[in-house]
């Protein structure tokens, strides 16, 4: 499938960083169609990256074998309603799909076309090219598979679920997760300048800190965190303090419980869109 074209509905930052990683891991630019209503978007991906850039929906789709719908959920509707009106074949091409909420029934009715189709969660570290992609498909056989994995393996990892309720679970662990550190990130580097550090300063110590805590555990990965937790928490210590003060008030717990609040969200959406 190496001469497969792939067309992106949408070209905001994750459909960007997506063919920024495929250009670096050996995709070509003129195998590469790249859409959007604004054109200064295409300008810049196409002075950047040099790939195929047009406003026209149908001519990218009937021009591409696989075509990554990456528009906003409550667009899906509109946007596959137009590939009707065109009366687009598309019996012989992939979709992937990157919108939350929308399950593989439901896109197939809003598509009321026979095709392949490819669930995929990616989340914001796909930018700088740290991302996890979750994916998730009965329907494309192993070359395929080994393609679309390698689209997205060109921002990060990637996870092949074996349900397609675990999209929903993947969410709560990688989609939603990036913004769960920010916000611990965030309390510390709010408790630094409390404590008399400048803004920059406090910034800095903060990125600094996660990002080594985050490459040990890369580095490390035979260690489990658990134990990677505990190296650095010598008993009657001040760490252990710290980590004594979180576990008496449930921050486990509060994680748990807010990633099952993120699960029911999607779930919630599903019914919604």
């Amino acid at each position: 499938m190496s001469n497969k074209k792939i067309a992106f509905i949408g070209t905001g930052n994750m459909s960007y960083a997506i063919i920024g990683g495929m250009l670096k891991n050996g995709f070509v630019a003129q195998d590469i169609i790249a859409t959007n209503r604004n054109t200064e978007k295409l300008a810049k991906v196409s002075a950047d990256f040099g790939v195929q850039t047009t406003s026209d929906n149908i001519s990218a789709v009937n021009n591409a074998d696989v075509i990554v719908l990456s528009v906003k959920p409550q667009m899906m509707a509109d946007l596959c309603a137009t590939f009707e009106q065109h009366n687009l074949d598309l019996r012989d091409k992939i979709i992937v799909s990157v919108a939350a909420g929308i399950t593989v029934s439901r896109l197939r009715e809003m598509l009321n076309n026979e095709t392949k189709i490819v669930r995929c969660m990616p989340n914001t570290p796909s930018l700088v090219g740290l991302g996890v992609s979750g994916l998730f498909s009965q329907d494309i056989d192993a070359d395929e598979q080994t393609f679309i994995d390698n689209i997205f393996r060109a921002t990060g990892i990637t996870s092949w679920l074996n349900e397609e309720s675990q999209i929903n679970d993947i969410i709560a662990v990688t989609g939603s997760s990036p913004a769960y550190f920010f916000l611990f990130m965030q309390a510390i580097e709010e408790k630094a300048k409390d404590l008399g550090f400048d803004a920059p300063t406090a910034r800095k110590l903060v990125q600094q800190t996660a990002l080594g805590a985050a490459q040990m555990a890369v580095s490390q990965s035979e260690i489990s965190l658990e134990q990677l937790r505990a190296n650095v928490t010598s008993k009657g210590g001040t760490t252990h303090a710290a980590i004594e003060f979180m576990k008496n008030n449930q921050l486990s717990d509060t994680i748990a419980d807010a990633m099952d609040a993120c699960i029911a969200r999607a779930q919630e959406m599903e019914k919604q869109i």
